[in-house]
């Protein structure tokens, strides 16, 4: 059984942060990422989804083994024959039966191949629905943050634009300003008060998303650390996906099991060899008559009531002809590695596309950042500029109010920038194959899920009568979660 691929070294996301608990409230990644780590219900499903495929090992190692089969039969002879003397009025009869496979034609042993395959392909799997759980998480907590950001940033706007609507009437009153100033100035708050409601609207969506995926409420999301192992070039980052991308992994893996699949058809054509052995016990209960003599000072001949047998063999079976079955099951076969032959150069295709957008989203993100910031500083000085021409006469109202829409504008752009750049940066960790637990320093106090624990654990089994527990989710509900509103933590 292959182990999973070893990937490079790469500093934990916190370093130095332990694990004793499980946090009341997810205030850093790091634990937002433990708790969907331990109670996300998708990748809890995954786990048992695996679990089950972990299963399909024994059931074809189980067609190699010996089996035992016992039958018992209780018969009551209810109409006799009227010529015969010794025929019983009732039996008991009981066989066990050993068979034990010699030859198969390599079905067994190619099946069983098969579904190791197919454990590494679902255990990849597995690792693709971490990353896959962890980057909804990673972008749940930007959003958050994102969210929080721009109603703080809305809410000064309408406290700004409040204050200049009071002096913008002030001055109407005396005469300096016109109604259409005043008029402005109505307009542009009554703007700033529906985009504060609509970012509150969003900011109650992105918390409730928070909750689905985490399952706890976020409180005051402290800014994330940087992202480790982050590429130098798409080459590179291209380079790391295709050792290391989990959705690849399990397609060549299928692929191959794919091929273990036609030597498994194809045995339908070889001879099978079993050897056998089994015993036979028949009891008529004393119900078997004898030989009757016509000497009444002569006994009837006794006749033995039970009977006994053990039989052992060897079984050859030589299939001649089956209507054209296995040859096409071989084709069928043949067919579908060909399918998975491609699919691994269709998720390659995938995994490579995917890799160069994301880090050419990364890139974007990280230029829009560089560009918002002096944005932002321009608007600044702009719009202070602007303020102190208006108090002399040289800028009108409307001025003003454009000036403070585009650093509101900047501002916006500026947090979004950074929430994008962060998720493009985790998402190009995550097609690179090093967005698991493991990758991210998540362990510690026993909390990284090996699924091939569990796969060793059932490998050997023989016991019919051998079961797990009874099924209990492990996810946790969050029902009890007060509905979320839209206020801001305080600084």
């Amino acid at each position: 059984m292959k182990g999973r691929r070893a990937l490079p070294a790469m500093p934990a996301l916190v370093v130095g942060a332990a694990l004793f608990a499980v946090p009341a409230s997810a205030d850093t990644l790091r634990e937002a990422l433990v708790e969907a780590y331990r109670t996300n219900p998708n990748l809890q499903a995954a786990r048992a989804d695996q679990r089950a495929v972990d299963e399909g090992v024994p059931i074809e190692k189980s067609a190699g083994r010996p089996s035992v089969d016992a039958t018992g039969r209780y018969s009551e002879f209810l109409n006799q024959s009227s010529t015969s003397f010794t025929a019983p009025e009732r039996a008991v009869t009981a066989n066990i039966d050993l068979g034990v496979p010699i030859y198969s034609g390599g079905a067994v042993k190619n099946a069983v191949r098969a579904a190791k395959e197919r454990v590494q392909a679902g255990q990849a799997d597995l690792r693709a629905t971490e990353s896959a759980v962890f980057s909804q998480v990673v972008a749940a907590y930007m959003d958050v943050i994102r969210n929080e950001a721009i109603v703080g940033l809305a809410a000064n706007q309408v406290d700004v634009l409040s204050t200049n609507l009071q002096a913008t009437s002030d001055r109407f009153e005396i005469g300096d300003l016109t109604r259409t100033d005043v008029a402005q100035s109505e307009s542009r708050l009554a703007v700033a008060q529906s985009d504060f409601r609509s970012a509150q609207a969003n900011l109650v969506t992105a918390r409730e998303n928070y909750i689905a995926l985490v399952g706890e409420a976020p409180t005051d999301l402290q800014p994330p650390p940087p992202l480790p192992g982050l590429p130098a070039s798409p080459e590179a980052a291209v380079d790391a996906a295709l050792e290391n991308n989990p959705d690849l992994i399990a397609a060549r893996e299928r692929a191959q099991a794919a091929g273990y699949d036609i030597d498994v058809a194809g045995a339908g054509r070889l001879p099978r060899v079993s050897l056998f052995t089994g015993y036979g016990y028949e009891n008529y209960l004393g119900t078997l008559g004898g030989a009757v003599t016509d000497d009444p000072t002569l006994p009837d001949a006794d006749v033995s009531q039970t009977s006994a047998s053990v039989t052992a063999g060897v079984s050859l079976s030589i299939p001649i002809f089956q209507g054209g079955r296995p040859a096409a099951l071989q084709r069928q076969a043949q067919a579908r590695a060909s399918a998975a032959l491609e699919g691994v150069i269709a998720t390659e295709r995938d995994v490579i596309a995917q890799v160069r957008a994301a880090y050419s989203s990364w890139q974007a993100s990280l230029a829009i950042i560089e560009s918002s910031q002096s944005a932002v500083a321009a608007a600044e000085l702009s719009l202070e500029g602007v303020r102190a021409e208006n108090s002399i006469g040289n800028r009108t109202i409307l001025d003003v109010l454009n000036a403070e829409q585009e650093l509101l504008n900047a501002q916006v752009e500026l947090v979004t920038a950074r929430r994008n750049a962060y998720v493009a940066g985790f998402s190009l960790l995550a097609a690179m194959g090093r967005a698991e637990a493991r990758d991210l320093g998540l362990d510690g106090d026993g909390l990284l899920y090996d699924p091939q624990l569990n796969f060793e654990r059932v490998e050997g089994k023989w016991f019919d009568w051998d079961r797990d527990p009874e099924p209990v989710a492990q996810s946790t509900r969050t029902v009890d979660i007060p509905a979320q509103d839209a206020d801001i933590p305080e600084q």
